[in-house]
């Protein structure tokens, strides 16, 4: 188990929008799903893609970059299960989005 690192506040992640933070040198998109929230690498697999800055549909980020695809609950693609980005767990605690690392 990693460890758990402050990311942000609740507030700061809008229902329905991600969020690109640096986290231990680490760059992970965090997406707030109607109060749910969900990290993923926020590199897409096929050319590097900001995922953090793509368009939420539900639990899925469509890349804005070439329009691939992943499940924030997961980190695999919808289209191909073979294709997946690192998932981290996170943890609400009050006010503050803790993400593990």
């Amino acid at each position: 188990m990693g460890r758990l690192m402050r990311v942000a506040a609740v507030s700061e992640i809008p229902a329905g929008q991600g969020k690109t933070l640096e986290v231990e040198g680490k760059t992970v998109a965090v997406f707030n799903c109607d109060g749910n929230f969900y990290a993923i690498d926020n590199t897409c697999k096929h050319e590097g893609g900001p995922l953090g800055e793509g368009e939420l549909e539900g639990t899925v980020v469509i890349c804005p970059w070439h329009g691939w695809s992943y499940d924030v609950t997961t980190g695999v693609s919808p289209d191909d299960s073979s294709c997946a980005v690192d998932s981290h767990a996170v943890k609400l605690d009050g006010d503050d989005v803790l993400v593990e690392i």
